[in-house]
């Protein structure tokens, strides 16, 4: 098998493919050939050294894959080899071949896309987590959406306007702004032009917005947060903009309103069966149209460091996938 490796916390840039044996698959395990794998912004941060996951090294990046079966652990039930999967192990995922727990493994419906398949663990998972059972968004409600335009942005706003919500996309340029349109947001403001608060005033006629989305943090949370309705839920999903935002912790007690983490992969492993079943709603949304996830950009192996740079530089729209 041929694999992007990490020798050392350190740029991308630094990563290199190796060539090794594929290794056969321990018990309650599955070989996957990888056929398409995500990126994601906690793979480059874990290769520098600054996610919060610090694997042993040397260590494949890559947390999400795509691909066919084709070898089965001892122990397995349900998992066949030729079967068509999506599975999210963390790491791992780029390269040719990946062995999988087969708790982790999504059999896939026939007939979607295996580049598409390989972008939704994470950031629809993560997305459906977020907007089901962390903020539990109900029909009729306002969700912003910030960074509005990357990966877990796009999923936010389809799977938002699938529950039944009003969307207001973020983001810091109009082309952004109109990928959301396209994507099915109500109302976007363009955060780099506009005052933020202000612009959600007018849209929300003063009352604020129920429900946060925020993969961004930095210098716009605080804003965001300031134009949160009574008894609002804002999520905090990640901090792609740089900076961890200090919030006045006076702001949630005047607002009535609740600070709300969400970290699926700690939900996906404490509560396997609650993912199986956002994942499983997911998949039949994808089926029928109802969310489009959009692969914008398909990079070899090689080009991997490539992949993660253009991520960590905000110049990635949609998901980006790797195809060993």
């Amino acid at each position: 098998m041929r694999a992007l490796t990490c020798t050392a916390f350190d740029q991308p840039e630094t990563l290199t493919v190796l060539d090794t044996p594929t290794p056969a698959p321990a018990p309650g395990e599955v070989t996957i050939e990888v056929h398409a794998a995500g990126v994601n912004y906690p793979d480059a941060l874990m290769v520098m050294g600054q996610y919060q996951v610090r694997p042993p090294l040397p260590f494949t990046p890559g947390a999400e894959a795509a691909g066919i079966i084709t070898a089965v652990g001892e122990g397995v039930r349900g998992l066949s080899v030729g079967q068509r999967v999506a599975a999210f192990t963390g790491t791992g995922a780029f390269a040719t071949h990946l062995n999988a727990p087969a708790a982790a493994v999504m059999p896939l419906p026939d007939g979607m896309d295996l580049g598409v398949a390989a972008t939704l663990p994470l950031a629809y998972g993560t997305v459906m987590h977020a907007l089901i059972d962390r903020g539990q968004v109900r029909a009729g409600e306002t969700l912003l959406v910030l960074g509005a335009a990357g990966g877990v942005g796009l999923a936010a706003i389809m799977i938002g306007k699938a529950l039944g919500a009003r969307v207001i996309a973020a983001a810091s340029t109009d082309e952004k702004l109109e990928l959301a349109r396209q994507h099915g947001a109500d109302e976007v403001i363009n955060y780099e032009q506009a005052d933020l608060k202000d612009a959600l005033k007018a849209l929300t006629g003063k009352q604020g917005v129920d429900v946060i989305l925020d993969p961004v943090g930095d210098r716009w949370a605080e804003s965001a947060f300031r134009s949160v309705a009574w008894g609002g839920r804002y999520l905090v999903i990640g901090f792609a903009g740089g900076e961890i935002p200090r919030l006045p912790l006076n702001l949630p007690l005047l607002k009535g309103a609740s600070v709300v983490g969400v970290f699926w992969g700690e939900f996906a492993r404490r509560d396997p069966a609650g993912n199986a079943r956002n994942l499983a709603r997911l998949a039949g949304w994808v089926m029928d149209g109802t969310v489009r996830p959009l692969v914008s950009e398909r990079y070899s192996l090689e080009d991997g460091p490539r992949a993660m740079r253009d991520l960590l530089e905000r110049r990635v729209t949609g998901k980006v996938i790797i195809t060993p």
